[in-house]
Formats: C-alpha cells, sequence, structure tokens
C-alpha cells in the first residue's frame, strides 16, 4: 500500500512536471522566435510557434488524480494511532490503528499519537526531551511541603502510555501535547496534596512506600478519566531540606549511639545472666555427683551385706555338692569295679567260645579238605589210568616251568606236525647209534 502510494504521488508529480516542461519550451520557441524576427530585417518572417496550452492544462488535471488517490491513503507507523479529523464534522470516532488506511482527501486529515510506553521524570540529570517514548523530564526535582513546613524534593518517574481506544476524546477534549499539558500538572498535584498529611520523616523512611502507593492510585484514577494508562509510579530519591539533613544525621548518630549502648547493655546483661547459669549448674553438677557419690557407696554397702546373707548358703551348698562329688566318685570305682571283672569274665567265656568255634571250623575245615583230596585223588586215578601219558606230562610239569608239553592224539592222523616228530626221533635215534659206535669203538 505504501508502494502504491508513493506510486500515485510520483505520477501526479510527473503529469505536473510534463504540463511544465511543454510550457517552458513552448515559451522558450517563441522567445527564439522573436530574436529571429528581430535579426531577419525586411526578409520573410516565420510563422511563430503555438502554445500547447491544452495540452499542458489536460496533464494538469489529470494530474489531480492520482494526488488525490495518494492523499485519500494514509499509513499508520508502528507503535503509533491514528484519528480521523473531518474539515466538517470535527474528530470522528475511532481509532487508525497501525497500517494502511483510506480518507476521504481534502475533507479529512489524520492527527497521529505515540501509544508507546512513555517516561515522565523529574530529578533527572538529562536535558528536558518529549516524544519518541523518551523521558519528558525536569532537571529540578518535584518540590512539594511537608507537615512541618519543610519543602522535600522528590525524584520520581512515571511510566505510561495513551491508551488506542481513547484517542478520538484526547484529541477532540484535551489540550495537545498530552505529555506536557496534562501529565506533569496531573502529577504535581497528586504529590502536592498527599505529601502534606506526612511528616518528612515518615515520607523519607517510615511510610515511604505507603506514600508512594498511595500517590500511584490518585495518579492512576485521575490520568485513567483522560484515556491515559498509568503502569508505573516510582519514587527514586528524596533531597530533604539542607538543615533538616544536618539535624537528621546529628539524631541518626545519637540514635545509632543509643542503641549501641542498648546492644551493649543487653550483651552485658546476657554474659551476667550465662555467668549466673554457669554457676547454677556447677552448683548442681556438684550435688549430683555428691549424692551419686553416696548412693555409689549405699549400693556398695548393700551388695555386701546382700552378698554375705548369699555367700554361707552358697558354702554350704558348696560343701554338700563336694561330698556328693566323693560319693559319686566312690559308687562310680566300684560299679567300674565290678563292670571290669564281669567284662573280664564275659571276654574269658567269649575268648573260649571263639577258641571252640575256631577249632570246630578248623576240624570241619581238615575233613572237608581230605574228603576233596580223597574225590581229586579218586578222580586223578581214574584219569590216569585212562591216560597213562599224563603221568609224564605231571613229572615234566614239575621238573621244571620252563618246559612246554603239547598233547597229540596218539594216531597221528590229520596232525601236520607228525612228520616233524617222526624225523626228530629218526635224528634222535641216529645220534643214540653213533654214539653208541663210538662207545663201542
Amino acid at each position: 500500500m505504501i508502494f502504491l502510494n508513493d506510486l500515485l504521488l510520483l505520477g501526479g508529480v510527473g503529469m505536473i512536471a510534463a504540463a511544465i516542461g511543454i510550457l517552458a519550451r513552448d515559451f522558450l520557441l517563441a522567445i527564439k522566435h522573436k530574436q529571429a524576427v528581430a535579426t531577419a530585417g525586411a526578409g520573410p518572417v516565420p510563422e511563430p510557434p503555438m502554445v500547447h496550452w491544452r495540452s499542458a492544462l489536460g496533464l494538469a488535471f489529470l494530474a489531480w488524480g492520482p494526488l488525490l488517490l495518494s492523499m485519500g491513503i494514509v499509513v499508520v507507523p508502528s507503535g503509533m494511532g491514528g484519528v480521523r479529523i473531518s474539515q466538517t464534522s470535527g474528530t470522528l470516532p475511532g481509532t487508525l490503528y497501525p497500517g494502511a488506511h483510506f480518507i476521504r482527501p481534502l475533507a479529512e486529515s489524520v492527527a497521529l499519537f505515540d501509544t508507546r510506553d512513555q517516561l515522565f521524570t523529574t530529578g533527572a540529570i538529562e536535558s528536558p526531551k518529549s516524544g519518541g517514548g523518551k523521558p519528558a523530564a525536569t532537571a529540578e526535582p518535584l518540590r512539594v511541603q511537608a507537615k512541618e513546613g519543610l519543602i522535600v524534593g522528590l525524584a520520581i518517574t512515571i511510566r505510561y502510555h495513551l491508551d488506542p481506544k481513547h484517542l478520538d476524546y484526547i484529541q477532540s477534549n484535551l489540550p495537545q501535547p498530552v505529555e506536557k499539558e496534562i501529565v506533569p500538572p496531573v502529577v504535581a498535584s497528586a504529590w502536592r496534596e498527599l505529601v502534606p498529611n506526612y511528616t518528612v520523616r515518615e515520607v523519607f523512611a517510615t511510610r515511604r512506600e505507603e506514600i508512594r502507593k498511595k500517590a500511584a492510585d490518585v495518579i492512576t484514577q485521575k490520568l485513567a478519566a483522560d484515556g491515559i494508562v498509568v503502569k508505573e509510579v516510582m519514587l527514586r530519591d528524596i533531597q530533604l531540606p539542607p538543615e533538616y539533613a544536618k539535624g537528621l544525621e546529628s539524631l541518626l548518630l545519637k540514635e545509632q549511639q543509643n542503641d549501641q549502648m542498648a546492644v551493649q547493655t543487653e550483651i552485658q546483661e546476657k554474659q551476667v545472666r550465662i555467668s549466673e547459669l554457669e554457676a547454677e549448674a556447677t552448683k548442681a553438677q556438684q550435688v549430683k555427683q555428691a549424692e551419686g557419690h553416696a548412693q555409689v557407696k549405699v549400693l556398695q554397702a548393700k551388695a555386701e551385706s546382700d552378698a554375705m546373707q548369699y555367700t554361707l548358703p552358697l558354702k554350704q551348698k558348696q560343701i554338700e555338692q563336694t561330698k556328693l562329688e566323693a560319693e559319686a566318685r566312690k559308687e562310680a570305682t566300684v560299679k567300674n569295679a565290678e563292670a571290669m571283672a564281669e567284662a573280664k569274665v564275659i571276654d574269658s567265656k567269649a575268648e573260649m567260645e571263639r577258641r571252640k568255634l575256631l577249632a570246630e571250623a578248623e576240624a570241619d575245615r581238615i575233613r572237608v579238605t581230605a574228603v576233596a583230596d580223597a574225590e581229586r585223588m579218586k578222580n586223578e586215578g581214574a584219569i590216569l589210568k585212562q591216560n597213562p601219558l599224563l603221568i609224564n606230562k605231571i613229572v615234566a610239569e614239575k621238573l621244571s616251568d620252563k618246559l612246554q608239553i603239547m598233547m597229540v592224539p596218539s594216531d597221528g592222523k590229520f596232525f601236520f606236525a607228525n612228520d616233524v616228530l617222526k624225523s626228530m626221533n629218526m635224528a634222535n635215534r641216529g645220534s643214540e647209534a653213533d654214539q653208541a659206535e663210538g662207545t663201542e669203538k
């Protein structure tokens, strides 16, 4: 929208500039024509150039169109608010918020107001300024009269902003600018009505926050009726009268000394009390210790008496126990001797029975062995009777354990070593024959 406004304005100005240029060109040509006529003398005179009044007037009238359209577009910047003012009806109700708005050209105008937070400050160091959200400050603090009639300087700061919903009321009913014509008198009036109800000491120290809150409430109510919203009221500093400041300083020193003396007195009283308590504690401790020692001695004597009462029966019981233990040992000795004698008798009887059983077992073993040997010899006799060659085998085995005996069938059928044995027999016979011949020779 801003671009369109600038474009329309540029178009209108351009048309007006073109109309002026056309007329200037025509006038320049006319001047040159007059100069040419003056220098030509009696010769032929050229026709004078035409002035294009219609073209220039047409462009000039056409230029009012985009200019009027651009004048009908109003842009409200950010942080601002606008109010339409009619040339016939005055201030129109409603607020124009940031952005582009259309108005009736030449019949209406827009008054802009800053809706951002603003500061009203007294007692500031910087020079007075206003607008743009910057503080409108005075170099001197706000001077008010206290209850005693003394003048007190107040350094205060009021943070406020205009209510966008009531800009039409502010424009039509309040003097402008509001930050200079309305806010300072209202703030000063509120403090000057409130502070005289309090003493300088109350304003400076004891009831300072109470006064600030009351002043804030009064200022907020008064400015809210005019469409001004107060956010915060700050009481930054208080300047006391020089004489009162000196007296207050000496008073504070005396109060400080008084407080110091009171503190020292309280400390000494506490020290005395501590000493008394320590003495009472020591006394009580000694009494308790004495009572404890007496009770210990009484308990010791009572314990010894009780011990003597229980010692004699205990000794008697020990003697009786010793007698009983001796009788028990005697009876145990007799019983042990009898048991040992009985054990020996039982052992001798058991030994005799064991020997008897061993003898019977040995006799049975001998009988069984004899029967087994007779049976074995009978069987061996039958076997030897059937196989006489077994005698030779048994004799050979008894002679040496290095001999190996082989049993073969007597007929030698189907035995592969038959030929070998025959050859060995023949060789043995040949060697025997040779030995016999040698012996004969």
